[in-house]
């Protein structure tokens, strides 16, 4: 899996409708929508741990993966990615 195209808080694919804000309302191209608006983080306080734990749940209700799968897939790449490599 590519991460340069992921959201580098969440892991979402980033695409023209899915990328996040700065402050001046332009695109951001390293965090999607749902994670990054008007220059800043939507859940600031949200630890590693709770992002894995709302990945792994909507993988498996949006995406119908098995838990197991989505619980690896979770552990293995979110804590590469931009927003949680310092953590």
């Amino acid at each position: 899996m590519d991460l340069n195209f992921r959201c580098q808080s969440c892991g979402m694919p980033l695409g023209e409708t899915m990328y996040g804000t700065n402050e001046d309302a332009t695109e951001n191209h390293k965090y999607c929508k749902f994670c990054f608006l008007n220059g800043a983080f939507t859940n600031p306080n949200q630890t590693m741990e709770e992002m894995i734990e709302s990945s792994i749940a909507n993988m498996t209700r949006d995406l119908g993966l098995p838990e197991d799968h989505a619980t690896e897939l979770a552990n293995n790449y979110i804590p590469r990615l931009k927003r949680w490599k310092s953590h």
